[in-house]
């Protein structure tokens, strides 16, 4: 089964009813976040990558129009309009590692109608987990104030995939390792990892686990302290460690309890053993929160491990993102559902120094002192460069960050930037606004006065002439 049937079912409904009807023309779809979660002062774009390699590869194959008739309960001559999709549309984006903001179109998609939609489920589930999760991985690497953090999230995550990409998106922000090895490997970070609580109670002695454990593993080794008592277990690591000679590099890990009190246990205990070079690795339930409070502490721990919290994103494990038809044969669409409405019109960020932002419309001419953030990324289904690279994406997560007001940084309590809305956009939306409203009575009165009218059917080229586009000259 290929990625093509990884959608939802109502995307193949409308992409056959599409198709049925002749609706092939250009269609513009914008991806965004409607507002940031609490305690959120920005956004980092992650996924993208994922996205093109997917769009590339798009087809649907016989095999996948069998299945979709399957799930559809209908025949396989049914759905032969989807044999051979293919996606041959332009992306436009923002890329990886640029901090966006609420309502800031993450990317835009322009294709035949029917491919545009049917790759809305794809898109949205890539995109809005991976922003998630790299902007949690953010705010470690901010709460923890030039300390390395490293990634243990694989065990706990929602599924191997969801593993990958949290250790993915925390290598872009700057994790400096991940326990992951298939992601270490694929995005050539730092494997790192210590030893589970079961390895010391097998042995049913610390010292001797640790003493095994030492002689198996070539070169520095992290010992696991709180099996059983944690001050003990250090005193027990500290003369493992003078026993074997071993030191630079080396480091004791807390798992549990009192993080903060420990640490200042465990370094007074390492250094009156004569090992001030190892390091306090911290572990357990940890997030940018906690953190925050040890560093803020002075509690002397070296490295976070972050897990669980980090790789779900547990404080914001969703983003209220969409997926949002603004443009369709040439004409801009709206919906105008209560509490959702969209802004028409294909759309682009102008960015001036310290997160200037303002949503425009992508046609508007470029103001001195700001740039357009979104990118050309793919054309007539294809790349037009070089797969990007997580080095290249941390080094603009490192820019842009910079750049942001001091009170998004924040860990509790950040205050947002709030991209402001061009005149031009502004002009459209209000107009089409107003066009539809008054639409929307007409038909309510219509309505009304016949209740019980029989619907008639016309065909799609009569339905076409009678479309009233909103802003095409000549129509109103």
């Amino acid at each position: 089964m290929s990625h093509a049937t990884t959608t939802d079912l109502y995307e193949a409904t409308m992409a056959l009813s599409y198709l049925r009807e002749g609706m092939t023309r250009q269609a513009t779809f914008s991806l965004f976040v409607r507002d940031l979660p609490r305690d959120r002062g920005f956004l980092v774009s992650a996924g993208l990558e994922p996205v093109l390699g997917f769009l590339a590869d798009f087809e649907v194959t016989e095999q996948d129009a069998r299945d979709f008739a399957s799930a559809l309960g209908r025949s396989e001559q049914d759905v032969q309009a989807l044999v051979g999709l293919r996606f041959d549309g332009e992306v436009r984006a923002v890329p990886e590692g640029r901090i966006v903001l609420a309502g800031e179109p993450l990317l835009e998609v322009t294709a035949p109608l029917p491919q545009a939609q049917i790759v809305e489920t794809w898109l949205l589930s890539q995109i809005s987990h991976q922003t998630a999760v790299a902007s949690k991985a953010a705010r470690c690497v901010l709460a923890a104030a030039d300390h390395p953090v490293i990634d243990f999230s694989l065990r706990r995550s929602h599924g191997p995939e969801a593993g990958m990409q949290a250790a993915r998106v925390g290598t872009m922000v700057g994790f400096a390792g991940t326990s992951n090895v298939a992601a270490a490997l694929r995005w050539r970070t730092r494997a790192s990892g210590t030893m589970a609580h079961s390895y010391i109670e097998a042995f049913g002695d610390e010292e001797a686990a640790f003493l095994a454990f030492a002689r198996s593993t070539p070169g520095p080794v992290t010992l696991l302290v709180d099996t059983y008592d944690t001050v003990n277990g250090v005193m027990t690591a500290a003369r493992v460690l003078n026993t074997l000679q071993l030191g630079t590099g080396c480091a004791v890990r807390l798992d549990s309890g009192d993080l903060g009190a420990l640490a200042r246990e465990a370094r007074g205990v390492l250094d009156r053993s004569g090992l001030p070079e190892v390091a306090v690795i911290a572990s357990g339930g940890l997030d940018e929160y906690r953190i925050n409070s040890l560093v803020r502490s002075g509690a002397p721990i070296d490295v976070y491990a972050v897990g669980t919290k980090v790789g779900t994103s547990s404080d914001a494990p969703y983003l209220d993102s969409a997926y949002k038809l603004v443009e369709y044969d040439g004409m801009p669409v709206m919906k105008l559902s209560a509490a959702k409405i969209t802004a028409p019109g294909r759309k682009q960020i102008l960015r001036a120094d310290g997160l200037d932002d303002v949503i425009a419309l992508a046609d508007e001419e470029v103001p001195d002192g700001r740039e357009q953030v979104l990118r050309k990324v793919m054309s007539a289904g294809r790349r037009i460069a070089e797969p990007d690279t997580l080095a290249a994406a941390h080094q603009r997560f490192l820019k842009d960050l910079a750049a942001l007001p001091r009170d998004a940084c924040t860990i509790e309590g950040p205050t947002p930037p709030l991209p402001a809305t061009s005149a031009r956009l502004r002009e459209l939306t209000s107009g089409l606004r107003s066009h539809l409203e008054r639409e929307t009575e007409q038909r309510r009165a219509r309505n009304a006065r016949k209740p019980h009218t029989t619907v008639s059917h016309p065909s799609p080229a009569a339905a076409e002439a009678d479309r009233i586009p909103y802003g095409q000259p000549g129509r109103r």
